[in-house]
Parts: C-alpha cells; sequence; structure tokens
C-alpha cells in the first residue's frame, strides 16, 4: 500500500502542489495525510498516524525531504524505522531517494553518516562552549535560590560538621536549595560586600 504525506507551515498555505503530486503517484486519496505546521514543531498528528498505520510491505512518498523531517537526524530516524517495519520510503522531488533502489539505498546510508556527524558538532560545540564559560567563571546550573549571606550562613555550619538539614535550618532555606548549592549545581552566588555569617543580631 501506499501512502503519502504533506506539510504545509500555516494553516494559510494550500498543500494541493503536493497532494495533487501524490497522487500523480498513485496514492490514493483516502491515504494521503496533511499536516500544517512549523517544519521545527514536534507535535504532527499527521505524520504519527500514518507512522503508528503503515505497515511491512508499503510505501511512504513525500514530495520533498523537507517536508517530512525536522532535522537530518530526525529524518534519519524515521527512516530507520520504516526499514524496521519491512515499509519503504520515496521522495517525488529527490529522485535517488527511494529505498526499493541500491541508489537510495546508498543515499540513506550517507544520509545516517552525516546525521552522526552533525551530532557529534553539536555535541563537540556544547562541550566547547561550557569549558569556555568555566574558564571565564561562569557556571551552569540553575540560578541559586539560596542569598549570598545564607550560602555563607551554610558554609559556615557545615564546617562545622552540621548536617544539611541542620544548616539549612540555620540558613532559613529549604533543605532541597542547601543541598543544590552544596553541591555545586546552582550557578555560584558572589558573597556580600559586609558578609556576616549570622545575619544582624
Amino acid at each position: 500500500m501506499l501512502w503519502g504525506y504533506a506539510r504545509v507551515s500555516t494553516a494559510d498555505q494550500d498543500a494541493a502542489l503536493q497532494v495533487d503530486a501524490l497522487r500523480a503517484a498513485g496514492v490514493d486519496e483516502a491515504h494521503v495525510v496533511v499536516d500544517r505546521c512549523s517544519g521545527a514543531k514536534a507535535e504532527r498528528p499527521g505524520l504519527d498516524d500514518v507512522m503508528a498505520r503503515i505497515e511491512a510491505g508499503d510505501t511512504l512518498i513525500v514530495w520533498k525531504l523537507d517536508r517530512l523531517g525536522r532535522s537530518l537526524p530526525h529524518l534519519v530516524g524515521l527512516l530507520n524505522l520504516l526499514g524496521e517495519r519491512g515499509a519503504g520510503f520515496r521522495s517525488l522531488t529527490e529522485s535517488g531517494m527511494d529505498t526499493s533502489t541500491a541508489q537510495g539505498r546508498l543515499l540513506f546510508g550517507i544520509m545516517g553518516s552525516l546525521a552522526e556527524f552533525e551530532r557529534d558538532l553539536i555535541r563537540e560545540r556544547t562541550m566547547a562552549g561550557l569549558e569556555a564559560a568555566r574558564r571565564k567563571g561562569h557556571h551552569g546550573g540553575r540560578p541559586s535560590s539560596v542569598s549570598p549571606q545564607q550560602a555563607e550562613t551554610l558554609r559556615l555550619y557545615v564546617s562545622q560538621g552540621s548536617s544539611i538539614t541542620t544548616a539549612a535550618k540555620g540558613a532559613g532555606v529549604s533543605r532541597f536549595a542547601a543541598s543544590r548549592y552544596l553541591s555545586g549545581k546552582t550557578k555560584s552566588v558572589k558573597p556580600p560586600e559586609n558578609p556576616s555569617l549570622l545575619g544582624d543580631m
């Protein structure tokens, strides 16, 4: 069975061009599904419906690759899922993208390698950015809900051997906030200009 998937970015755009092309390729009108949403949007009810119903021996056809995937890794993931189910895939615009042919399978393999390369680049840039931020004194994590004075009080209690619970009570913060601060999972807090460890007496 042939399934057709079309997508337009907004409700105002017309999917007729894609639908006509899919029908001309042999897809029955009852098996053409249209989503009206941005390409970056994760929620695609039409695509979810097709992917849930497609079976071994079926073929999913799109007018163009960018109608299907949000990104290269997402596209490769969808094509892998189709392959696992024994279903095929064909793009009408990218003529070489037909997994029923040797050329299409080769192209799909290249796309998979490019998707992995893209993920590695993103991971590398993320790690480099975090390292650069650390060198400048910035630390990742949520902003601390612990004030500078409370931070000093927490450190004082802990240095004297108190438990986190006791330190939290003494500083007037929740145990969770104290635990996050002391474990370094919040952004660093600058000490007050005139610190008073126990506050005004």
